[in-house]
Parts: structure tokens; sequence; C-alpha cells
């Protein structure tokens, strides 16, 4: 049985499996009413391909079911019910709290970013982008290694990874004297500043 939802006046495509008694939702309609994104399908994407480099294998907690397009025909799309959903935004918040003490949602509050389309990534100076790297990096290998096969264990990894990141940052803090998390904005960051960044990548 397929429905529609509303979620902050945004359709959800939705599907109810009488056999596990659960509905599934269309990821793409969620990334859309969660952040306004212009291309919500390509946003989805980028984020499956970001946390694959991560370690973290997105397509084993969706399955593709088929729902209805605005062209009125019926395709398959990436599908979660709402312990996916939580799963996705969990296994990337364990690698930024090891590697930097916060969560995304945490660390775009703490630069200050309200918009819902503003991505956390666009906004981190270089040193913070290099350790954000490493903590997936890091996690992208022990993973390859030990083949997690459950979520506790995924989880648990992205921990361990994020946490490799987290004791270099802090070494790397004793040795400037200074913290490289920074509280500044892409757009706040004086132009030479974002031309030595470039050049230090």
């Amino acid at each position: 049985m397929s429905s529609l939802k509303l979620f902050q006046e945004k359709g959800i495509r939705s599907y109810w499996d009488d056999q596990e008694e659960q509905w599934y939702f269309s990821v793409i309609d969620v990334v859309s009413a969660l952040t306004d994104s212009a291309n919500p399908r390509d946003y989805w994407f980028k984020i499956k391909k970001r946390e694959k480099i991560a370690g973290i294998e997105l397509s084993t907690i969706c399955r593709q079911l088929k729902m209805e397009a605005t062209d009125g025909k019926k395709y398959f799309t990436d599908c979660a019910n709402v312990k996916g959903l939580f799963r996705c935004a969990i296994l990337t918040a364990e690698i930024s709290k090891a590697t930097f003490g916060m969560t995304p949602s945490e660390y775009k509050e703490f630069k200050g970013l309200e918009k819902k389309n503003q991505n956390l990534r666009d906004h981190m100076t270089d040193l913070e982008m290099i350790f954000t790297m490493l903590g997936e990096r890091v996690t992208t290998e022990i993973s390859a290694n030990e083949k997690p096969d459950t979520f506790a264990k995924n989880k648990q990894v992205a921990k361990r990874g994020g946490n490799v990141a987290g004791v270099a940052r802090k070494e790397t803090e004793k040795e400037l004297g200074r913290s490289i998390i920074s509280d500044m904005n892409y757009l706040e960051l004086p132009s030479d500043s974002i031309q030595t960044g470039l050049k230090s990548i």
C-alpha cells in the first residue's frame, strides 16, 4: 500500500509493507524535506558516495521500491524505514563526534549555519577538512579489514576511526597552541586565508 505523507508541507512518498508491518519512505523525498535542496536526487547520490568512502555502505540500509513519480509513472527508488533513516545519521555522527567532539548538527550550530541546505563541509577550514577526511579514511580501512556485518559493529568502527582523527587533532592543537575547530564559516573567511588553505591542501 502506497501513500503520500506531508512533512513541513512537502510530500513524502511512503509504502506500507504488510509482511514486515512497517512503513518505508522515499529517501529522496526525505532529503528534499529536510535540506530544501534544489536537486535532492543528486544530493542523496553525493551523500551515498561520501559515506561509502568513509566505510559506510548506505545501500545496505535502503531497499529499492517502485513509487509513483511526478510524471505518473512508477520507478524504483531508494527507500528506508524509520530505523534505517536514523542509522544513516547515527554512523556519520559517530565519526564526527569522535573527531571533533560534536555531531554534524552540533557543528553546524557552532558555525552559525542555520539554513538546512548549508553543507557543513563547504564551511570548514583546511585543517577541519583534513581531520574530517582522516577520520573517514581510517574508518574505511578498519571496515575493509574487519568487514563488520551488523549495525552495532559498524557503529564501533565509525567511533574508532573518528577517535584516531580526534587524537591526531588534539596533538596538532598542542603543537599549534590553539584549537583547530573554528566557528567561522567559509563565507566569513578572508580571501587570503581561503587561498592559503587551498595551497596547503
